[in-house]
């Protein structure tokens, strides 16, 4: 069984796998050498990768690496693509697993990869597995704060599932503008895609996925769990070297 840790900007998700096979997930707020020991403690489990956005992970690599074969997500992680990023230094690991994750589901095809979360990241990998890159978007909660916070007289809206397109008060205007501006920016990057790679797939993951999916004209694969099968195949590429 392998133990996988997607530590995100808010909150840490660890899926465990049998070979392939995600039987179980749970998603922590906090998530330290505490929680790491349960794990260890409730499932047998033979390896470990790890990956974070996060600066300071030294204590729990620290703990995996004296109690389990581990591996950290790096820019020097052996991964089973060929990646064109041209500062694979600063490429957050959670887009990286995400395309590995997609090429993993459908292997031999043109993929476009959406993670909607704090941020939104675009990343496109083609049917030979080269990764050439994407680009990065303010998410959802960021569009709304700035809002907010950069005039005068905007309030700070919350976020919910929002089916009106045109608001009727100043609350439903910001945020029937940041999901449709979403929604719209979405298939503006799958449309444009197509005009090169007209048999593109496209996923969309990440934790504001429920509020796009349903509203966008183009057909996606919607996969919450995308980033950890794609930590998954990295760590069986690296165990079976």
């Amino acid at each position: 069984m392998n133990l996988c840790i997607d530590q995100g900007n808010t909150t840490t998700k660890v899926g465990i796998f049998d070979q392939n096979k995600l039987v179980d997930f749970v998603r922590f707020e906090n998530f330290g050498t505490d929680e790491a020991k349960k794990m260890l403690t409730d499932f047998r489990i033979d390896a470990c990768i790890f990956s974070s956005v996060r600066k300071n992970t030294d204590t729990l690599s620290n703990f995996f690496k004296n109690e389990i074969s581990f591996i950290e997500l790096t820019d020097k992680t052996d991964i089973p693509i060929i990646n064109r990023y041209s500062t694979p230094e600063t490429l957050g690991n959670d887009r990286l697993a995400a395309v590995i994750g997609a090429t993993t589901m459908m292997p031999g095809a043109d993929i476009l990869v959406i993670d909607a979360g704090t941020a939104i990241t675009y990343d496109f990998i083609d049917s030979e597995n080269v990764y050439w890159g994407g680009n990065i978007a303010p998410g959802l909660n960021l569009r709304l704060r700035s809002l907010h916070e950069f005039t005068h007289k905007l309030p700070l809206v919350q976020p919910e599932v929002q089916s009106q397109f045109i608001g009727n008060s100043t609350n439903s205007a910001i945020l029937s503008g940041a999901i449709y501006g979403i929604v719209f920016e979405i298939d503006g990057y799958i449309n444009a895609l197509k005009i090169k790679y007209p048999k593109l797939s496209t996923f969309l993951t990440g934790g504001s996925t429920f509020y796009f999916d349903n509203k966008l004209k183009s057909a996606i694969f919607a996969e919450k769990n995308l980033v950890l099968i794609g930590l998954n195949r990295i760590l069986q590429h690296n165990v079976q070297k």
